[in-house]
């Protein structure tokens, strides 16, 4: 595939100014949103056959999640891109002061497998609302919605504007010879700092989703049946691979034993008796991390599940006691349905578990106590997070998504998806009819005086 091709012809089609019309990016927004529309018996196929997700799961937490940022981008994209007046300070009266918001130019998206629908599309909705052009690398590990990403993007955009690259291109790390103007990478952070690494040949900005252990933390206020259907519902979603999936439990000593109870009758709700064979239950996406997943049971106190079955690449959801905070699980990101859980006193050992390990992306707080959110609030960094409930701190496009330290940089969703794909160029506009003396040499005595009037 000659990639370099495929970027001079974008970065050609940039240079016409087509897709700084605001009016352009509109009708591309829009054009998207009913493609996906006509299409989504097709995308439900591909979401099953690549990790057999229900039609529910597939429209609630992928299909429906973008339907819902291309609505806000297309209602919003106007405003998004108007010029924006700042006040003028006085030392450089008569003026005007703005911020235009310009499109980097030709970006480059990189979308996982867990979620290879809506990770690779929520991206490209800000990358086409500022106006670039886009190279979108969709997961091989996700062939079938490879494919009908690409069918979608070529029925209605020329490649010259928007192209998506699957199965045929080997290795990522081909495109990344190449120079973009803006990099996005959804991914684990092995692979984005190779992201960044790369990128910092040419200086290229980039955003990166990482992961890491994201803590759910249950104090003994917490509501523990509500608390328990909550966390359930946020690590079964996709089998537990999700970015933000709760990682491990820490549980306050009293309500422990009454949260194992609640979260078993939830599962038990949720997927029956035996949960391998819930046609519902997400799969593995492949063998490779169907065995690194299973890896992380051996040697563990298993208290509920641990049955697995290769041909169906499923795991059930599994309960491991008091793990060793050594031991590979608590070590690695899980990225699975297996649930570390470990009790604590008081909320001063949870702040210091937490704080010696890396900054998480994610973070659950269940709670009634207002003392205790704002502890935690105050004492631990994260990238996002809920009080009282998991993962749906994202599905909003009012509020920012994104990392921090280890888990990532930048941020997307609505405006901030928008801000992301754009460059902020920040201009003063000084008019004529007057030109104030004191800035010019000769430095007379006084003019200082007056200066510091201006400047303090």
């Amino acid at each position: 595939m000659d990639i370099e091709n495929i970027i001079q012809k974008q970065r050609e089609f940039f240079k016409t100014g087509k897709t700084k019309d605001v009016n352009f990016r509109k009708k591309a927004l829009k054009d998207l949103k009913t493609a996906i529309i006509n299409r989504q018996e097709e995308i439900n196929n591909a979401l099953k056959l690549d990790l057999n997700k229900s039609e529910t799961e597939s429209y609630m937490a992928e299909i429906g999640m973008v339907l819902s940022e291309l609505s806000y981008a297309i209602k919003h994209v106007n405003s998004w891109a108007k010029s924006k007046r700042v006040q003028t300070p006085l030392a450089q009266f008569h003026s005007k002061s703005y911020y235009i918001s310009e499109p980097y130019g030709v970006s480059l998206i990189i979308a996982p497998w867990n979620y290879p629908f809506m990770l690779a599309l929520d991206p490209l909705v800000g990358a086409i609302a500022a106006g670039n052009c886009c190279v979108l690398k969709a997961s091989r590990n996700a062939p079938n919605v490879c494919k009908i990403l690409q069918k979608i993007i070529s029925e209605i955009f020329p490649s010259e504007y928007i192209t998506v690259i699957g199965t045929e291109l080997e290795s990522t790390s081909e495109l990344l010879n190449h120079r973009f103007d803006y990099i996005f990478f959804t991914g684990s952070v092995r692979v984005g700092k190779l992201i960044m690494e790369s990128a910092s040949k040419y200086l290229t900005p980039v955003t990166l989703e990482l992961g890491g252990k994201s803590p759910c933390i249950v104090e003994k206020t917490a509501n523990i049946p509500l608390a328990a259907k909550r966390i359930m519902f946020g690590k079964v979603l996709n089998a537990g691979q999700t970015c933000v999936a709760p990682d491990y439990i820490l549980v306050q000593k009293d309500v422990k034993d009454e949260l194992i109870k609640e979260m078993k009758k939830s599962l038990t709700k949720f997927l029956g008796e035996n949960p391998i064979d819930n046609e519902e239950y997400t799969k593995i996406i492949n063998k490779k991390q169907f065995g690194r997943i299973k890896g992380l049971l051996e040697n563990q106190n298993i208290i509920l599940g641990g049955k697995y079955d290769e041909e169906k690449q499923k795991i059930e959801p599994t309960f491991l006691d008091e793990p060793d905070e050594n031991s590979a699980v608590m070590q690695e990101e899980i990225f699975g349905p297996v649930f570390p859980i470990i009790s604590y006193e008081n909320i001063e050992e949870v702040i210091e578990f937490v704080q010696k390990r890396e900054k998480p992306l994610a973070l659950y707080l269940f709670t009634q106590s207002k003392k205790v959110q704002k502890l935690i609030q105050k004492n631990l960094s994260f990238g996002g997070g809920c009080i009282n409930d998991t993962i749906i701190h994202l599905a909003t496009s009012k509020l920012g998504f994104g990392g921090v330290g280890n888990s990532g940089m930048g941020s997307y969703h609505g405006k901030r998806s928008f801000d992301t794909f754009s460059h902020e160029k920040s201009i003063v506009k000084k008019y004529t009819w007057l030109d104030l003396p004191m800035r010019y040499m000769p430095y007379t005595k006084g003019r200082l005086k007056i200066i510091k009037m201006f400047l303090k």
